[in-house]
Order: C-alpha cells, then sequence, then structure tokens
C-alpha cells in the first residue's frame, strides 16, 4: 500500500487497555506454554497496531510540523506511549516469571526475555506523569529548533537550507553561514539550557525513584543494553583515544594543508577540499533515480526492497519549511513497510543519507517477519551496523552520483568516518558527566563538554566565537536531548561496518552473505552475538580497533589527497 494510503485510526486508549488487560489475565491463567504462545501472539498484534498508528502520526507530524491534526496526534502519543509502556511493562513481568519460560523461549528466542528484564527495570507505574512531562519536552526542544528561520544573504533558511552553505569553497560564505547557524543557538543559549536541565533533573529523578544511584544505569538498560555496561564501553573510548584520535588529527592536518590553511577554524572543520566538497552532479530526483539503479544491481534481494520502498512512496527525501530536521527510518508494521525520512540539501550528505538509511530500512525488510515489535529493529548499537555498512557496500556505486568526483568522494567518506569517532565518544563521556554530576549548573556543563572535546578533538579552535569556545556546540546535538546515551553506538556500528570494508575488499560475497544475514536477523540476538554473528570481532574485545586501523591508514596513504 502506498504511504498516502494509509489509513491513520487515533488508538482508543481504553479499548486497548481493556483488551491488553484482559489477554494478560488470560495468559496468566494458562495451564500449558501453547496457550502463553497464542496469547502472547494476540498481545503482540495488539501492541503492532498501536505502534503503526504511532509511527504514521510521527511520521506524518515529522514531514510538516506546522500540521495542526498531526501536531495534535503527536502529542496524543507523548501523553499516552508512557500508558502503553506500562501495560507492556506488565506483559514483561509476567513472561520473564512465566512457568513455561524454557518452552516460550523455544519458540521467541532468548533476546526478548533479556530486554524484558532490562525494560522492566527501568520503568514503574510511578514514573509514568514523569515520561510524559520529558516527552512534552523533547517535543518542545524539535519544536525550538524546527522554527529557526535564519537571515542569510537575502534569504530566510530552516537549519538544513543553511547546510549547503556552512561548508562552502568560499572561506567568506561559509564562515558567515556558520556564524549566522551559531547566532540561532546562542540567541536561543539559555532557552536550549533551561530545556536540558528540567530533562536532567527529571530522568535524575526517575531513576531514583526506581533505585538507581543515578540516570547512567538507567539509560543503559532503557537502551537495552543486555551484555555490556560502563566498564565495556570505557574500554571502548580508550581504544579509540589510542588508536583513532592520532589517525583523525593526521587527517586534519592533511585537511589543512590540502585547503591551504595555517590555522583551522571551526568554520574549516567541514571544507575538506579547494575545488570543494564532492556533490552529487544532479538534482534530488535524479540522485533517486540513480539510487534505484544503484540497488537494482547491487543484489537482488536490495532490488526487491528498493522497488519495494519506490513504488509504496516510503521515502521522503527534500527539504522543506515546516519539516522536521534530520534524518530516521522507521517502520510501519501493519504494512511491513519501513520508511526514509531525510532533509536532501545538495551535499554529498543527500548520498550518504540515502545509503545510510536504506541500511536500516534493508534491515527492517530483511525481518519483517520476526514475531515481536522488539525484534523489528535490534537495539541501536547493532542497528547502526546495517546502516553503516551499507554506506561502505554502495562504495562500487558513487560513480552514479559523484562521475569524475568519485575518488574524491571515497576518500572524503572513508575520512570523514574516521574522524567522526572521536566526536561519537565525546558525546558519549559528556553524557556520563551529566548523569553522574545531575547538580552541575549549565555554564560547567559546558566547560567539561570543552574539556571532553580537547581530549578527544584536540585541533578544535573556536577562537573566533566565545558560544562555540564556551561549550555551547552540544546544543544542536539531537541525541543529547532527547534519547540519552544513544550516541556511543553510532561510534560502535562504525566500527563494525570498517570491519565490513575491510572484508569486503577480501573477498565481497562472503561479507555480503554475512552481512545479508545480520539483517535477516533483525532484533532477535543481543549486540555482541549479532556481532558474532556476523563474523566480525567485537567493538569491546582488545586489540579490535587495532586489527582494522593499519588497512584504513593504508588506503587513506594511497590517496593522493593534495590533487583532489
Amino acid at each position: 500500500m502506498k504511504f498516502s494510503e494509509m489509513t491513520y485510526t487515533r488508538p482508543d486508549m481504553t479499548a486497548i487497555t481493556q483488551q491488553f488487560q484482559a489477554l494478560l489475565r488470560d495468559f496468566e491463567a494458562a495451564s500449558n506454554a501453547q496457550q502463553q504462545i497464542d496469547i502472547f501472539a494476540k498481545i503482540n498484534d495488539l501492541r503492532f497496531q498501536f505502534m503503526s498508528m504511532e509511527s504514521l502520526a510521527s511520521i506524518r507530524h515529522s514531514i510538516d510540523t506546522r500540521d495542526e491534526f498531526y501536531k495534535a496526534e503527536q502529542d496524543f502519543f507523548d501523553e499516552v506511549s508512557p500508558d502503553m509502556q506500562a501495560l507492556e511493562t506488565k506483559l514483561r513481568e509476567m513472561i520473564v516469571k512465566s512457568p513455561f519460560r524454557s518452552e516460550l523461549e523455544q519458540t521467541y528466542g532468548s533476546q526478548v526475555f533479556r530486554l524484558a528484564d532490562v525494560y522492566s527495570r527501568s520503568f514503574s507505574d510511578a514514573i509514568v506523569e514523569e515520561m510524559k512531562q520529558n516527552n512534552r519536552l523533547v517535543t518542545e526542544y524539535n519544536a525550538l529548533v524546527a522554527s529557526a528561520k535564519i537571515p542569510f544573504r537575502g534569504e530566510v533558511l530552516t537549519l538544513s537550507q543553511l547546510g549547503k552553505y556552512v561548508n562552502d569553497p568560499d572561506r567568506t560564505v561559509r564562515k558567515e553561514a556558520n556564524e549566522a547557524r551559531y547566532a540561532f543557538f546562542a540567541e536561543h543559549e539559555q532557552e536550549f539550557d533551561d530545556l536540558y536541565d528540567r530533562m536532567v533533573k527529571l530522568r535524575t529523578s526517575m531513576a531514583k525513584k526506581l533505585g538507581y544511584e543515578n540516570y547512567v544505569q538507567m539509560g543503559y538498560d532503557r537502551m537495552g543494553r543486555t551484555d555490556y555496561g560502563q566498564a565495556e564501553a570505557a574500554v571502548f573510548r580508550k581504544q579509540v583515544e589510542e588508536y583513532i584520535v592520532p589517525l583523525s588529527e593526521e587527517l586534519r592536518s592533511r585537511q589543512r594543508t590540502r585547503i591551504g590553511l595555517d590555522k583551522m577554524h571551526y568554520y574549516d572543520l567541514g571544507f575538506h577540499f579547494t575545488s570543494g566538497n564532492p556533490a552529487p552532479k544532479g538534482d534530488p530526483e535524479w540522485i533517486m533515480a540513480n539510487g534505484v539503479k544503484m540497488y537494482e544491481e547491487l543484489s537482488p534481494e536490495t532490488h526487491t526492497f528498493f522497488s519495494f520502498m519506490s513504488d509504496n512512496e516510503l521515502l521522503d527525501l527534500l527539504s522543506r519549511d515546516g519539516k522536521r530536521v534530520g534524518g530516521y527510518c522507521t517502520v510501519i508494521p501493519n504494512h511491513k513497510s519501513p520508511f526514509i525520512f531525510a532533509n536532501f540539501n545538495g551535499t554529498a550528505h543527500d548520498v550518504t543519507v540515502l545509503t545510510h538509511e536504506a541500511g536500516h530500512a534493508f534491515q527492517v525488510y530483511e525481518s519483517r517477519n520476526q514475531p515481536v515489535p522488539e525484534y523489528l529493529f535490534p537495539t541501536s548499537e547493532a542497528a547502526e551496523i546495517h546502516s553503516m555498512s551499507m554506506e561502505f557496500f554502495t562504495w562500487d556505486w558513487m560513480h552514479l552520483f559523484f562521475k569524475e568526483d568519485t575518488e574524491k568522494f571515497k576518500f572524503y567518506h572513508m575520512s570523514t568516518s574516521v574522524m567522526t569517532i572521536p566526536y561519537l565518544v565525546t558525546v558519549d563521556e559528556f553524557q556520563h558527566f551529566v548523569y553522574e554530576h545531575p547538580e552541575a549548573t549549565p555554564a560547567e556543563r559546558k566547560a567539561a563538554w570543552r574539556d571532553i572535546e580537547r581530549k578527544y578533538l584536540p585541533s578544535r579552535n573556536y577562537e573566533e566565537n566565545d558560544y562555540l569556545e564556551r561549550g555551547g556546540f552540544w546544543h544542536q546535538q539531537l541525541h543529547i536531548f532527547n534519547y540519552p546515551f544513544y550516541y556511543i553506538d553510532y561510534a560502535l556500528a562504525q566500527i563494525c561496518a570498517l570491519e565490513f570494508w575491510k572484508r569486503m575488499n577480501e573477498d565481497r560475497q562472503a561479507a555480503w552473505s554475512d552481512y545479508l544475514h545480520l539483517c535477516q536477523l533483525g532484533g532477535s540476538r543481543s549486540f555482541v552475538e549479532l556481532v558474532k554473528a556476523a563474523n566480525l570481532i567485537s567493538p569491546f574485545e582488545d586489540g579490535c580497533v587495532k586489527s582494522i586501523i593499519g588497512d584504513i591508514r593504508a588506503w587513506l596513504d594511497s590517496v593522493d589527497d593534495q590533487a583532489l
């Protein structure tokens, strides 16, 4: 069914609650495993129906945040999703205590039970009101960012529309565009600080109510991290500091030389070539047409998948007034349909966001028949393996988009993939500071951000911008506000994607076969189990990063980037 034909109906929460509770009573009273399996399937159908309506409302609200109908529906889900979560928590409490748990695990696998353990631990009816407040604050943050109307050279632009100017070859233009961007954030600095302060205090209050020392472990539990914790994350950050930061700094030095500067400022960081950053050679419709060709040729599975997406209007890619910033992939379970949302702006990011979100969507498509909502996507660090690896699996088709600039794009893609990892762990370490010190003032938070930046991103130079020098850069990072602790996931996944890149250079067919298998597993296993199933080395294993850094460095050194 085409997206425009998908019917949205606001869920009747009274009816859903009554049905859900009746099924829970039946589940608890069941006298054998098969009865519980049948009832569990009915409960999951009810959950899929609610998720489908929630997805439709969220997508349509994202497409036009000014649409009053879907704004109201988004507000509705902000209010009722904690109530749904309360019902799901009761379900999880029942399945983990079921006398037929071993039979249920044989049918559904162990992961849904491990997730039930951590999700149950991190939720209680006692925090439903705080969760509703949190949802309202998240919506408030998204609306504040989406409200940006930035005067620039005679135009009034959204943050997404400004994107193509912030890395302009003309240094004056990119400086002006960056100053305009951060002038918006600086103008609303107190609003961002106040919003985040309320979020931190609210989340800390929830954690303490549930018996946690602070929000950190609660955040890990809510992310569904069943087989690693804070210690493993710290070990990984240490590997990044030891192996990735030095290579990243070398690449920054090469970049500075390449663009002919004695000293790089914050507005130069995104500018990589004097001839301009690689950009697609056509408009969005042309990019889409080449995307169809690329996925047709990549594999029979991607051909089927992308035809389905294109034929059913499951991609919304163009930047427009009132459209939410960013990009994402979600799923509409009742239609077994992924949906890709993006904001094209005429930069190379248009191609990478297409391949990235298509990686997510391909995984959802391949695992669309998984029997429980928890398995449609894996936990987020595993989910990002699909997206980031797809960026590399599509390298052989980049000539379709970049033509004579293909080598430039590949060097840009690889070097920025490496240089982004230190930023990702900066965000992670910052969030540990924030929630370990919830009493910190906004000024202290920004000072901590700046200190952590200097550790992982030592060449960042904000001396021309007081707002950034004081540590305001993170205000634009929606994950910090909306999805606590969801950011190291990208770094873990990037390492796994780079492992796939190394393997595809050695045996492409074997690498693709393992990638396809990984996608088909969906979320039916934990992160470390999925990594193992894909024949990759876990990022938490000592030596993982070291095992790929030599190949990456050798490839980067083989490119004469000064000539690009």
